[in-house]
């Protein structure tokens, strides 16, 4: 038990970045049109990849509207 009451204050921050990741990536993921690829594979690597894969979809799955 004080194992985790010392890492528990460096691991909120890191879950509250993880979560509002994934919620801005499957946000943006379902107002999309277009992605590179099909959906359900972003899907799968925005809430498998943890911290990453949030990160990837937002840098490579996304397609400029312009």
């Amino acid at each position: 038990m004080e194992v985790l009451t010392k890492i528990l204050p460096f691991i909120i921050p890191v879950a509250l970045i993880q979560l509002v990741l994934m919620i801005v990536a499957l946000l943006d993921l379902v107002k999309r049109e277009k992605t590179r690829g099909p959906k359900w594979v972003w899907l799968l690597v925005i809430l498998l990849g943890e911290i990453l894969g949030p990160i990837i979809y937002l840098v490579f799955g996304r397609v400029d509207e312009g």
